[in-house]
């Protein structure tokens, strides 16, 4: 059982400048949704930080809503919490699937998010991962956030110094052989 497995956690990173996170959450589970947010709120407040709560319908608005979050708003980074049970449908697979996927795309695209979005088969599986004092899951989504968030800053400060320059600064274009020609 995956409760009784020790397993390495990560120090919790330091930030110079407070990080701000929105937890997007679908409470159709509302008690086990409800241990996932208190869970990720203690590890965002323990790191310094702030959030907000935004709630979905189902754990397939998660993804968009935080994409839409992205576009509009300054957060740095963002945590997907909800839970979905297997049923007598392959719904389920959809569900998982689908959120899962559209989550890490937008990781993929530079966006710092923590994925809590419980995929079991049992309620009981539910409420273990989701206990604040058990498995935690919440407060892992919120961990994870907070180190791409730490990673991000970190790389954001260094540059290959490749890109556009700055306009103004001379810069030789192909054909210029005397570097007369200025942008």
């Amino acid at each position: 059982m995956a409760a009784q497995e020790q397993h390495y956690v990560l120090p919790r990173p330091t930030f110079e400048k407070p990080v701000k996170i929105l937890i997007v959450v679908a409470p159709y589970y509302k008690d086990i949704a409800d241990s996932l947010v208190a869970g990720a709120k203690a590890e965002i407040e323990a790191a310094g930080g702030s959030w907000e709560v935004a709630e979905m319908p189902g754990a397939l608005e998660v993804p968009t809503a935080i994409g839409m979050a992205d576009r509009r708003s300054n957060f740095d980074g963002y945590v997907a919490l909800g839970c979905v049970i297997r049923g007598e449908t392959t719904h389920y697979e959809t569900v998982c699937n689908d959120s899962s996927r559209a989550l890490q795309l937008l990781g993929l695209q530079g966006l710092c998010i923590g994925n809590g979005i419980l995929t079991v088969e049992t309620r009981a599986q539910a409420e273990a991962r989701a206990d604040v004092s058990g498995q935690n899951k919440g407060g892992g989504a919120a961990a994870a956030a907070l180190h791409l968030i730490a990673l991000a800053r970190k790389w954001s400060s260094e540059s290959k110094g490749i890109g556009f320059k700055p306009l103004g600064q001379t810069i030789q274009m192909a054909g210029d052989i005397d570097g007369t020609d200025t942008v």
